[in-house]
């Protein structure tokens, strides 16, 4: 915690000024972590993988493990330098992007119970 709250306030000023600079480390980190969540969301449901086990798992693969992010980026580049934004957006967008991704797996859990009823198959690991 006192990393992030350091982070910040060497960084706060910098956000405020540059909303360009922060939507174009945002954006494509967005987009990445949407994509793999599908990927391994869809792949898992292809292999008729219990719900149980793929939800947590696409989250895994989703996440970008931005505390090692932080950390790495201060030890190199500094508390000032532009891959320390970077997880500092990062860290900002974490949450909600998290929360949507657990809302979208709350709301399509019946799409793999439907696919084996239909398929008269038992999800492996069931």
């Amino acid at each position: 915690m006192l990393t992030l709250a350091l982070l910040f306030s060497f960084q706060g000023s910098i956000i405020l000024e540059n909303p360009l600079h922060i939507a174009l480390i945002a954006i494509p980190l967005t987009i990445q972590t949407y994509l793999i969540f599908a990927i391994a969301y869809g792949w898992s449901w292809l292999w008729k993988l219990p719900h149980k086990v793929v939800a947590p798992a696409s989250f895994i693969g989703a996440s970008n493990f931005f505390e090692l992010a932080v950390a790495f980026a201060i030890a190199l580049f500094g508390l000032e330098s532009g891959a320390a934004l970077a997880t500092v957006v990062r860290v900002l967008e974490e949450v909600p992007i998290m929360l949507s991704l657990v809302w979208i797996a709350n709301r399509t859990r019946h799409l793999f119970t439907a696919k084996f009823e239909a398929e008269g198959i038992t999800p492996a690991g069931e």
